[in-house]
């Protein structure tokens, strides 16, 4: 029999940890994992926080097999879904569709609001918000996912059709949807 307070199933002491045989609460990992982020964050110092903030993030509006339908922007930046690894970007009148990856090393590619660029944390390549290639050791523009007009209104994209620009220029070039 465990020595488990019933409120919160957590052990009284740490001696019956092995005997009560629950887990570490997960909110309270979470609680102090967030705590952490934060205080990483201030860390960077005020201006390169203000940076990141507003980053946004979405979520497909609807998926058909290897098809995202995606709400077009409002304004221009970047919005990253995480779970399908799409970059949804609205800029100067066209979206665009790119790969969550730096074409490098398939790092996890950033948006920097401040400078309006994406850039790779892990060998700092950075990149124009069309995904043209600006600096740094990837040596090539962002790849683009085919997309194409969303009936509903929004955009589809076609998250296992990678356009690279140096196997594919054209194809690269025209993976984008004109918007007013």
């Amino acid at each position: 029999m465990s020595d488990c307070r019933p409120d919160d199933q957590t052990p009284a002491t740490t001696d019956d940890c092995a005997a009560c045989g629950v887990a570490p609460d997960r909110r309270a990992f979470l609680r102090t994992s967030a705590v952490a982020v934060a205080a990483a964050l201030l860390g960077l110092g005020a201006r390169e926080a203000d940076a990141l903030a507003p980053l946004a993030f979405t979520r497909a509006r609807a998926a058909r097999g290897q098809t995202r339908a995606y709400a077009i922007p409002a304004k221009d930046g970047a919005e990253i879904d995480k779970d399908n690894e799409v970059i949804v970007v609205r800029w100067q009148n066209a979206v665009y569709a790119f790969a969550l990856s730096c074409p490098h090393q398939n790092t996890a590619l950033r948006w920097n609001e401040k400078d309006k660029e994406f850039q790779c944390p892990k060998h700092h390549s950075t990149f124009k918000p069309d995904g043209g290639y600006i600096e740094g050791r990837s040596q090539r523009a962002m790849d683009r996912l085919a997309i194409g007009q969303d009936p509903a209104g929004g955009v589809v994209v076609n998250v296992e059709k990678l356009i690279q620009i140096d196997k594919d220029p054209s194809g690269w070039a025209a993976a984008m949807v004109k918007v007013a």
